[in-house]
């Protein structure tokens, strides 16, 4: 609550106040009956600032930047004060926003990339599917996530189409791929009785329960 007293309304008195019928809180008509210096008298006056001694507010300077942009007249948030926005007409809020396009902190959407990154780079996610591939075709069947049984079932599918061809050349291509030597020749030696009437769809992908612990799908991969 307010403590500052209360001054009386000149020209009005309570006797007045009670026989013209006149509300405590006036309307308009009866508003523009009082001054404003009987307005100014009724509010409470403003606090007094007292100055150390020798000092009185004529002195007071605000100091200027001699040099630099001006500041702006419109508000821009955090954007920087640059000159070619100091202007006094400078109203236009765009240059405070970034440009939306792929070479910003904004990216687009990856339509139509199929290719599974597998929270890895590129160096990392080979190596990781030639090791799953070369697992596979050493034991015939393995467990893993699957997003990795699906991007890892291309690339076994490529070297029984190596191994079918049987030339020198698919035969290098399938030994700079896989890790174990010895897999490749038996592959090579043993593709034509087993997938000779069969031109694709080499493995089969089984799903299983989800990992403990991170709770991420699982599935068994197998050749066919």
């Amino acid at each position: 609550m307010c403590n500052y007293p209360y001054k009386k309304l000149s020209g009005i008195s309570s006797t007045q106040t009670q026989n013209q019928g006149i509300a405590r809180y006036p309307t308009m008509a009866s508003a523009s009956t009082f001054s404003l210096s009987s307005l100014r008298a009724a509010l409470p006056s403003p606090p007094s600032i007292c100055f150390p001694n020798g000092f009185s507010p004529s002195n007071l300077k605000i100091a200027r930047p001699k040099s630099g942009p001006r500041p702006l007249n419109s508000f821009v948030g955090l954007a920087p004060l640059l000159p070619i926005f100091s202007s006094p007409d400078s109203f236009s809020f765009e240059h405070c926003f970034p440009t939306v396009d792929n070479g910003s902190r904004f990216f687009a959407m990856r339509h139509g990339r199929k290719v599974p990154k597998l929270n890895r780079p590129p160096d990392q996610r080979k190596a990781l599917l030639r090791g799953l591939t070369t697992q596979l075709l050493k034991y015939g069947r393995i467990k893993t996530t699957r997003a990795r049984a699906s991007a890892m079932r291309k690339y076994v599918d490529k070297m029984v189409t190596l191994a079918k061809d049987g030339t020198l050349h698919k035969r290098r291509q399938a030994l700079g791929f896989v890790y174990e030597k010895q897999i490749v020749h038996a592959l090579f030696a043993e593709v034509g009785e087993r997938y000779g009437d069969r031109e694709g769809g080499y493995t089969r992908i089984i799903r299983t329960l989800p990992r403990r612990g991170d709770n991420a799908p699982m599935a068994y991969i197998e050749l066919v």
